[in-house]
């Protein structure tokens, strides 16, 4: 079984036991998450799609940590100016592991 959930901005694809980088939820470390948004979701059997949200069904999770990710660096340069800049990037992220799809049949 999977669900296709929205959250910040974005859709994730998910099943139970999964683990997933979101970006930053406003959740400490080991408590529940509940994701309401669930565009889509399919069992062996059938597949429900929502219009835009499938109703009565939730998507709950609990927060294994909160850190950023890797750092990029944005370098950014004007021709024949003398004009440069560098500056680093970490973008910060929640991750949730999946525990359960719950759907109202």
């Amino acid at each position: 079984m999977y669900a296709v959930i929205e959250s910040c901005g974005r859709q994730y694809k998910v099943s139970e036991g999964d683990v997933v980088f979101f970006e930053k939820l406003d959740a400490e470390e080991g408590k529940k998450v509940t994701f309401d948004n669930v565009v889509l979701v399919s069992d062996d059997k059938n597949v429900k799609v929502g219009t835009p949200y499938v109703k009565g069904c939730k998507v709950e999770g609990t927060v294994v940590s909160n850190g950023k990710g890797k750092k990029i660096i944005v370098y950014k340069y004007k021709a024949k100016k003398n004009e440069r800049r560098t500056q680093g990037h970490r973008q910060p992220y929640t991750k949730v592991e999946i525990k359960s799809i719950k759907t109202a049949e």
